[in-house]
């Protein structure tokens, strides 16, 4: 009896161990991350501080070499610290340049635009033409429309008249001024009725007629 029991127990320590080695396994414990980066960490870059400068393509410089970064179309200077670029003062582009390229380290106006735009049409440099009849204009070489208006004198009559294509009116009829409601050439006596005679003032003829009175010629009755 006592050596059946003692198999048993044997057994039972068995059994227990060969559970153990078949359900442990390293599926069931992933690893950690500092043993998945571990590989990593392992790898070496190159380090050029000092030694020389890379560009964007990858591209290495020695110091003191020229060279033009990707970012940038000015020339720049490998140095102990990194890249030395120069920053130029660019001109300013024309306010009328049609065309401006980026290829260099400034921008360049390769096309100006050599018309002036006025009133919806447009006209070359140095064109002169005239948008009305009182307007004389002309094309600058700034693309800019430079106008003068006719200044008209004062006609001297009380009923000028416009003319086509004439910027300033004119008196047809020559001067003139109004006697009441009457209108009488300038430089003579005018019988406006039986009793007045009237004339223009002489320069005014904005001015009413200067008339006076003379002996009435009318008919007697008898």
């Amino acid at each position: 009896m006592a050596l059946h029991i003692h198999e048993a127990c044997i057994l039972l320590l068995v059994i227990p161990g060969l559970v153990t080695s078949a359900a442990i396994s390293h599926e069931d414990y992933p690893a950690d991350e500092s043993d998945q980066t571990s590989s990593n960490d392992n790898l070496i870059f190159d380090d050029y501080r000092g030694k020389g400068c890379v560009d964007d393509s990858g591209f290495v410089y020695k110091l003191g070499e020229r060279f033009f970064p990707g970012h940038s179309n000015c020339p720049c200077v490998c140095a102990l610290d990194g890249p030395v670029c120069d920053q130029p003062e660019c001109p300013k582009i024309h306010p009328k340049c049609t065309k401006v390229e980026h290829n260099g380290c400034c921008p360049e106006c390769k096309e100006v635009k050599n018309s002036c735009e006025y009133h919806g049409k447009n006209y070359k440099i140095l064109e002169e033409f005239k948008p009305s009849p009182c307007e004389w204009c002309r094309c600058e070489p700034s693309n800019e429309v430079h106008c003068v208006v006719a200044d008209c004198a004062v006609p001297e009559c009380v009923n000028p008249v416009y003319e086509p294509e004439q910027c300033c009116p004119v008196c047809k009829n020559g001067p003139n001024c109004f006697a009441g409601t009457t209108i009488i050439p300038a430089g003579i006596e005018v019988k406006v009725d039986e009793c007045n005679i009237c004339h223009c003032h002489n320069g005014d003829w904005w001015k009413p007629a200067q008339c006076s009175k003379r002996e009435c010629q009318g008919k007697q009755t008898v």
